[in-house]
């Protein structure tokens, strides 16, 4: 017999509660026997009607996921079921694991209005017809097409389909913005626009407007993203050095703050004992959110177009470019897997970086004995030249 609950994600606060208790949104898993053999496995949604449909198949027969049990071809809802599952298994991100969800949630639906429900019914152009129908932009439209990629190529390699109906899809043209840093006039009218926002704020939220400008700073000067500062934890400090991640030949990677940002981070109140900007409790998706309303009005207050958090990351990446620094070590600043992410996003930073040491160095020529000598020469001929013509 197969039975449901809810795994408690650990950010939830119904976690001490146990399986019993059902109201949150946190995945839905099966446990139990069927056919003389356990499973455990996570059932790809958090859904609590859906999951005990899928429990009804599973126990009918109609939805086995054993291979060794299946009978004829694949169900789409079957491969999905497995492929989440294996997911699960390999411990991603639960932002990826819910990309992943969404694309599910809408490829099932787009096949019962097709009414498809065999994996190996779609073809080329009922996987193009799916895509048409997305109301994604390039970029996330090209990532969407990545995942669903991955999906058949699992399915291909469990022999369900002999090959992949989206191996020949292409994907849209993604034109890369130019970085738009902030430039240090900008930065200035941000942390003076913190205290417009704090008077202008009503009483229950001004404590996170006090910690406005202490969260402004991280990003500045930490170059991490807007869901790692929400997360940041006191634990992470060694006096100025902010633990940011630990590379894959499992060296940590540090980054020293100047003092003033650590001071303004010390004085301002902590959400919990540990954590600076959230309590630690709920979805860390939906406490981004939050700090990112509060930063759009931060942005209006100061006067600055377009602004948003990530822009900080881009000023904290080009500052560092221009300071000289070689973009190898940006790069492992930032966290990025190869220097051609950093080059992709910076290459015109380091041309203007570039451009700078060219300047410094023809400053540098202008003090040179013998480049002097040399254009004293240089100017003595010219003249005579000048005077025989």
């Amino acid at each position: 017999m197969l039975s449901l609950y809810r795994r408690h994600q650990k950010h939830c606060p119904q976690l001490f509660k146990g399986r019993g208790h059902l109201r949150c949104p946190c995945p839905v898993w099966v446990d139990g026997r069927m056919h003389g053999e356990r499973i455990h496995k996570a059932l790809g949604t958090t859904d609590w009607h859906k999951a005990q449909q899928i429990v009804r198949e599973l126990e009918t027969g109609a939805n086995c996921t054993d291979t060794r049990t299946q009978v004829g071809p694949i169900t789409l809802n079957q491969a999905w079921l497995r492929f989440m599952a294996d997911l699960d298994a390999r411990k991603l991100h639960p932002a990826t694991v819910r990309k992943y969800c969404l694309l599910q949630k809408q490829m099932e639906e787009f096949a019962t209005h097709k009414r498809t429900r065999f994996l190996g019914q779609l073809d080329i152009d009922t996987m193009g017809e799916f895509r048409s129908v997305w109301k994604d932009g390039a970029l996330s439209a090209s990532k969407k097409l990545e995942r669903l990629k991955a999906f058949f190529c699992f399915a291909m390699k469990r022999k369900w389909i002999t090959e992949s109906p989206v191996s020949d899809l292409k994907a849209p043209k993604v034109s890369v913005k130019p970085t738009m840093p902030f430039t240090h006039e900008e930065v200035c009218r941000i942390l003076e626009a913190v205290d417009i926002y704090c008077r202008e704020t009503s009483a229950n939220g001004r404590e996170n407007a006090r910690r406005l400008r202490a969260f402004v700073l991280i990003l500045r000067y930490s170059g991490m993203r807007i869901s790692d500062v929400v997360n940041l934890t006191a634990e992470r400090f060694v006096g100025n050095r902010l633990f940011l991640y630990t590379a894959k030949t499992g060296v940590p990677v540090h980054i020293v703050l100047p003092e003033f940002v650590l001071r303004v981070l010390e004085s301002t109140p902590r959400k919990s004992e540990n954590h600076f900007f959230w309590s630690g409790v709920g979805k860390l998706e939906s406490i981004v959110r939050s700090w990112q309303t509060r930063l759009r009005r931060l942005f209006q207050l100061a006067g600055v177009m377009k602004g948003h958090a990530h822009r900080f990351r881009d000023t904290f990446a080009v500052e560092l470019l221009l300071a000289g620094i070689p973009i190898e070590r940006v790069s492992i600043l930032l966290g990025h897997q190869s220097t051609r992410v950093t080059e992709k996003h910076y290459n015109p930073w380091v041309r203007s970086r570039q451009e700078q040491l060219e300047a410094d160095l023809e400053r540098a020529w202008s003090r040179d004995p013998l480049v002097l000598v040399e254009a004293k020469v240089t100017r003595r001929l010219r003249g005579e030249r000048a005077r025989v013509n």
